[in-house]
């Protein structure tokens, strides 16, 4: 497969913040932090009865006696909220506790041991940023690991080969595992929307479909109201799928306007609809705004698992909704044409999705 075009998905360089808190032990923001452009959204008590995210059972998903009730929430959940926890995933709780623990022993790796990992000039794999793209842009209060997957002629040679054996296995075993509860939860969504399922399936199929994951480490900040740990975005993907790697709080999702703190249950995914899938479904599900905030405390870490089609693709409303629709909402164009007119941007909200639509 080409990966020609990749070259010009950059990231500017940046310092590494957990090097920055650790050595220097600073006490105020540095200014290219502070971010007094963040609107002051409210932020409400998310303990509520409409204030959680809806919860999803993959367990009676998959089940014959209440799959339809389960499919009836899960639509409910895609077109209200675009976001849900899912439990009963099925995946083994040891290997969650041990790649989460391989995870935080590769952020807590020496400054030097890291630097072989770092983002080249002209890519956007490897530690850094993602989606910097001037020198003067202000910065998130968070350093990442990013990196392609799956299909496995993707992988840049110098990152995934190359990590620390035990934490490359247990990725590996990870990647699989959550690669096929993406495709079983699209599955379903075709399901609800009464689309032929091939409409939506064909897009994440296992040839050339694209995985990539983001694991993120977000410092402790000494005034975390002055900072943001990850700018206000939907996500560009199909498909989000994220596991906290530590019991720290932090992701707030907008929901009528105002900031929904998200409170993860042990060893759920939080799932989320990305653009992708806004297009495709012609808007019907929502690909939703959120943010990662930071604490004074403790650090926050977590590893997001975007599962998007093939560079080659064409992504467009699924045909079978426009004709019951009766209208198209968005523009149709390939992946790539797609991926090359995102990275030229910063990242602002929605604003890259709304300019696809018609």
């Amino acid at each position: 497969m080409e990966t020609k075009g990749a070259a010009q998905w950059s990231s500017v360089l940046v310092p590494c913040v957990q090097e920055m808190v650790e050595e220097k032990l600073i006490t105020t923001v540095p200014p290219r932090y502070v971010r007094s452009d963040q609107a002051k959204t409210e932020v409400i008590d998310g303990s509520g009865l409409n204030t959680e995210i809806p919860i999803i059972d993959m367990k009676r998903l998959c089940s014959a006696v209440s799959m339809d009730s389960e499919v009836q929430k899960l639509d409910f959940a895609c077109k209200e909220w675009g976001f849900f926890q899912l439990v009963n995933h099925g995946i083994d709780p040891s290997l969650l506790d041990k790649f989460k623990s391989e995870i935080q022993d590769f952020f807590n790796l020496p400054m030097e041991e890291k630097k072989k990992f770092w983002q080249k000039p002209n890519e956007i794999e490897g530690f850094g940023q993602a989606f910097v793209v001037s020198e003067d842009q202000k910065l998130d209060w968070a350093d990442l690991f990013f990196q392609t997957v799956q299909p496995v002629q993707l992988r840049k040679p110098h990152l995934l080969p190359k990590l620390p054996l035990p934490f490359r296995h247990a990725l590996e075993t990870y990647s699989t595992e959550v690669q096929s509860i993406a495709k079983l939860l699209v599955a379903k969504m075709a399901r609800a929307l009464e689309v032929k399922p091939e409409e939506m399936e064909k897009l994440f199929d296992d040839v050339d479909s694209v995985q990539s994951m983001r694991m993120n480490y977000y410092p402790p900040c000494p005034q975390p109201d002055q900072v943001i740990g990850l700018t206000p975005h939907s996500d560009s993907v199909g498909l989000t799928i994220l596991l906290q790697v530590n019991e720290v709080e932090g992701l707030q999702v907008k929901k009528d306007g105002k900031w929904v703190p998200v409170k993860p249950l042990p060893n759920a995914f939080i799932v989320n609809i990305g653009d992708v899938l806004e297009i495709i479904t012609n808007g019907t599900y929502r690909s939703i705004e959120h943010r990662g905030v930071v604490n004074s405390e403790k650090e926050r870490l977590s590893i997001a698992t975007f599962h998007s089609p093939g560079m080659y693709k064409e992504i467009g409303p699924a045909k079978s909704l426009v004709e019951k629709q009766k209208v198209a909402n968005f523009k149709r164009l390939t992946m790539k044409e797609y991926q090359d007119g995102l990275f030229s941007r910063k990242l602002d909200g929605k604003a890259y999705v709304d300019a696809l639509r018609i």
